[in-house]
């Protein structure tokens, strides 16, 4: 990995807050900057996201719906994690988004049984945009939200809730080996014969 790659297979709440990670050096780098972002990532979550899979094209509208959605994630999550109320307007946020495309279930005929599938109308960034507010909305409420943690290499923010209680990185090929080759090199730094120059 370079490290530009989007960090999936989290909670689908935290894959959308990791979209925009920060780092030391530097502004974040967007994930979702533009359309052809917002498609890539899509299809990284693949069947994950109900609505979404198979997407070729996405109107700025739609990039829009998801960043706006983002947004109002980052406010709430963040407040809740430190045990706080989270904004008026980012829970406003997230419930609007879930009212404008509500996830009906369908009941289909797959040749053997019935099988019931939750499916949204309307654009797609519609669909995706209620369908992550409710997946935020759900993390919001799970005991779940007191187990995250932030990488801890010192150029990440990534989010993750740890399988493992001693999970230190949001990935061991993304943060955990630089962070283990930055250690070695700063206990061993000056050591050696070539160091007394």
């Amino acid at each position: 990995m370079n490290g530009l790659e989007p960090l999936t297979g989290e909670l689908l709440a935290l894959d959308l807050l990791n979209t925009l990670p920060y780092t030391a050096q530097g502004p974040p780098a967007d994930q979702l900057a533009d359309t052809a972002g917002l498609l890539a990532w899509l299809a990284l979550e693949g069947e994950r996201l109900p609505g979404a899979p198979g997407a070729r094209e996405a109107t700025p509208d739609d990039l829009a719906a998801v960043q706006a959605i983002r947004a109002h994630a980052a406010l709430a999550v963040a407040a809740a994690r430190r045990g706080e109320r989270p904004p008026e307007s980012a829970l406003r946020g997230l419930n609007e988004a879930q009212l404008a495309a509500p996830a009906v279930r369908y009941a289909e005929w797959n040749g053997d049984a019935v099988v019931v599938a939750a499916r949204r109308s309307g654009p797609l960034g519609v669909r995706v945009a209620a369908a992550l507010a409710e997946e935020v909305a759900e993390l919001l409420a799970d005991p779940a939200l007191a187990r995250i943690r932030e990488c801890e290499a010192e150029d990440c923010t990534m989010l993750f809730v740890p399988a493992h209680p001693r999970r230190r990185w949001c990935s061991a090929e993304r943060c955990g080996n630089r962070a283990r080759v930055a250690r070695y090199y700063r206990r061993h730094k000056g050591e050696g014969p070539d160091s007394r120059r």
